[in-house]
């Protein structure tokens, strides 16, 4: 087994495209329409789906945002310098929540930015211990 896509509803698929690829860094793997559904997905990642975990964005025709509730937490992403990263996701136009440093109970450098419609995405840097 192997863990395939976390799924994420969109209110707006060009809004969260456009995150996604231009600030966050992923491509757009595919997409695709389903009419009889009033839906489309679009897949993103930081590599092909049959070698990494990616992302599926689900519209859903006429919805244009969703109550996130209070059980989902938040995507996490690898990266090389986390203050890179947070200035990186600034300087493209994205908002980041918590600013790059060492996590509250512990030594570990996170940031946390917020995508378009309210999700949460923590940065770790590459080097983080995995105990």
């Amino acid at each position: 087994m192997r863990l395939l896509h976390t799924m994420l509803r969109v209110g707006n698929l060009e809004k969260s495209i456009a995150f996604y690829t231009e600030v966050m860094g992923m491509q757009l793997l595919r997409q695709k329409e389903y009419p009889k559904g009033e839906f489309t997905l679009a897949f993103l990642g930081y590599g092909n789906e049959e070698e990494n975990t990616v992302l599926e964005l689900t519209y859903n025709w006429g919805t244009d945002s969703y109550d996130l509730g209070n059980g989902y937490g938040h995507i996490a992403v690898e990266v090389p310098d986390v203050y890179k990263a947070a200035e990186a996701v600034k300087a493209g136009g994205g908002k980041i929540i918590r600013e790059a440093g060492p996590m509250n109970a512990g030594t570990t450098i996170i940031a946390f930015a917020e995508d378009p419609d309210g999700y949460q995405i923590e940065f770790i840097g590459e080097n983080h211990v995995r105990k």
